[in-house]
């Protein structure tokens, strides 16, 4: 027998002064059974730091197609895919020709490894950004999942805060590859 995804409930309050943009999310998470919770945290901090008209999780891991997030306008188009991981060369081709805007975000140990096998292959993607969050960060996250969680996410000259009634957690992302302007 499958083993089904476990549902995740997140209350999410963004204030984020650098984009303008203050809003609260009721977000309901499916977690597939291979998911760990940095993978999870990491999709709901890349939900806050890009929430806005259109955004929504897709089936992820259990649609090869489709990113983690994305964002679509009114017409269908995706205006912005956001994907989790260490994607490859083939795939981050594929969303750029799909997607306006494209963000990799890249959680690991082995980020350093990955990014130095791929990068010379991904110059010539103008729309692509490529993210990475320190191992500490990622885990500090991963410490605040719960199945039922409230989180306000804070977002003030660069730095990142998420936090809980009981802890706050600073996020700082490193840019490995920054989308042209």
């Amino acid at each position: 027998m499958a083993l089904k995804a476990t549902i995740y409930k997140v209350d999410l309050q963004i204030a984020d002064m650098d984009r303008h943009y203050y809003a609260e999310h009721n977000l309901t998470l499916a977690r597939h059974p291979s998911e760990t919770d940095e993978r999870m945290m990491a999709r709901v901090l890349m939900y806050a730091l890009n929430a806005q008209e259109g955004i929504a999780f897709t089936r992820g891991l259990s649609e090869a197609d489709e990113p983690e997030i994305w964002v679509k306008d009114l017409t269908g188009q995706i205006t912005l895919w956001i994907d989790i991981g260490q994607p490859d060369e083939a795939r981050l081709r594929k969303a750029c020709g799909r997607a306006g805007q494209v963000i990799a975000l890249c959680h690991s140990s082995s980020c350093d490894l990955w990014w130095k096998q791929i990068q010379s292959k991904l110059t010539r993607l103008t729309n692509l950004s490529v993210l990475q969050l320190p191992v500490a960060d990622s885990q500090a996250l991963a410490a605040l999942a719960q199945r039922t969680m409230r989180l306000q996410c804070l977002v003030q000259d660069d730095e990142v805060w998420i936090s809980t009634d009981a802890e706050r957690v600073s996020v700082r992302l490193s840019p490995l590859k920054v989308a042209a302007q």
